[in-house]
């Protein structure tokens, strides 16, 4: 953690030394990407299926039961956030709508189109396109398939259903090794990440829109500071050792900008913070896609911005219908391409305002991109943590089989 700190400072100081010549850098940013992404698919395939093979079919509904509900409440809470700091802050006062702005907005899928969408009908374009929902989702029916073959009756059955475990679990211990190797890595990338976005970062752009920014990073300290610590201490989970044990994934998140890109990351700190197996690699893969708090933030306080250029007044049944609005296209909308661009244009429309000003935020995109994806990971595993702490509490005792409870330094 301490050298990612450093590549992290020194890409500061690059930046803003040399400006858009750091651009030198960005081929160190870009390998560091794609190493992440190369291995979060037969990441999340691998680790699903054994997930689900360390757990019954009716724990996983009863964690599933959980950690929903705790996506809905706690991205809620993010819109009234964003929605409060940003009346406070009145970001969009003295802005003009930019002249000339078109936005092609992508049309927001129908129910029906997600659903289907999730289906894949060639597993492997799936995976090679990198369709998450569609990787979840074939991934749970091979777990749940070898699952119900190593309950069988029939001794060949469970023979090859234990067989294919063991194969599955081998192929999950591979991958983490492998990313071991990637974090190596990573203070270099962070390093060449940081100096080209802040090299590249236009001062002007950012002093115009400096209370925007500043409404957006403030939200997003009161969701991490205030919220998430609050939802831990109900929990009991112990606050300041879980933030030290996944700052690794919180510091990935705000550099990337990808959820799912530090999947990787988030699932070793997860186990590091004592999360069990079959919690973390269950809820941490499907919260990367559905459960977005710092885009709920962002939907916040883009609206009251929108609101205040054109000189609408949010009434309350308009800020009421934000909220709710705004709740389930944050989790509604993940994991859809153009999910944020989608997002808030529904809220927009919701609320009756244009949705040409989101090209007025574009400038700063990189720097709030930053925390709104910072905050949406530490949401995802503060709800495995208090889900793992709930599920622990009915168990009847404080830790899980000795496979569950492996620690990364052991992967």
């Amino acid at each position: 953690m301490l050298k990612i700190t450093v590549g992290f400072l020194l890409g500061i100081i690059i930046g803003a030394i040399f400006g858009s010549s750091a651009d030198v850098l960005s081929p160190f940013g870009d390998l560091f990407l794609r190493l992440l992404k190369m291995i979060v698919v037969p990441l999340i395939f691998l680790t699903l299926i054994v997930s689900v093979n360390n757990s019954s079919p009716k724990e996983l509904g009863r964690i599933g039961g959980k950690i929903f509900p705790y996506y809905l409440i706690s991205t809620g809470i993010a819109v009234g956030i964003g929605l409060v700091i940003a009346k406070l802050i009145n970001p969009g006062l003295g802005l003009q709508m930019p002249k000339n702005t078109t936005m092609e907005v992508p049309e927001a899928p129908s129910i029906i189109d997600i659903i289907l969408q999730i289906v894949p009908s060639n597993i492997i374009d799936s995976m090679a396109k990198g369709e998450i929902l569609s990787i979840v989702f074939v991934a749970l029916i091979i777990g749940f398939s070898i699952s119900f073959i190593r309950h069988s009756n029939d001794p060949k059955m469970k023979e090859w259903g234990n067989l294919l475990l063991k194969f599955t679990e081998a192929g999950s211990e591979v991958t983490f090794r492998i990313l071991n190797g990637i974090l190596q890595y990573a203070p270099i990338g962070v390093l060449g990440i940081t100096a080209t976005s802040i090299g590249n970062q236009g001062m002007d752009t950012l002093q115009s829109l400096a209370k925007y920014v500043g409404a957006s990073y403030l939200g997003v300290a009161i969701q991490m500071l205030i919220v998430f610590p609050l939802i831990l201490f109900l929990f009991k989970v112990p606050i300041i050792k879980f933030f030290l044990n996944t700052r690794e994934a919180i510091m990935t998140a705000f550099v990337t900008c990808s959820s799912l890109g530090t999947l990787p990351v988030t699932i070793k700190c997860a186990l590091k913070a004592g999360i069990s197996d079959r919690v973390a690699n269950f809820t941490l893969p499907i919260g990367a896609t559905v459960n977005m708090n710092g885009s709920a933030i962002h939907f916040g306080v883009g609206v009251v911005l929108a609101a205040e250029i054109v000189g609408y007044d949010l009434s309350v049944g308009a800020i009421i219908g934000i909220i709710l609005t705004g709740t389930l296209a944050a989790v509604g909308t993940a994991g859809v391409p153009g999910a944020g661009l989608i997002g808030m244009s529904i809220v927009f429309t919701q609320a009756g305002l244009p949705i040409e000003i989101v090209g007025l935020t574009a400038g700063v995109n990189v720097i709030t991109d930053m925390v709104f994806t910072m905050c949406n990971v530490t949401g995802d595993i503060v709800g495995a943590a208090i889900v793992d702490k709930n599920e622990k509490r009915e168990i009847g005792h404080t830790g899980y089989l000795d496979k569950e409870n492996r620690s990364t330094a052991d992967v």
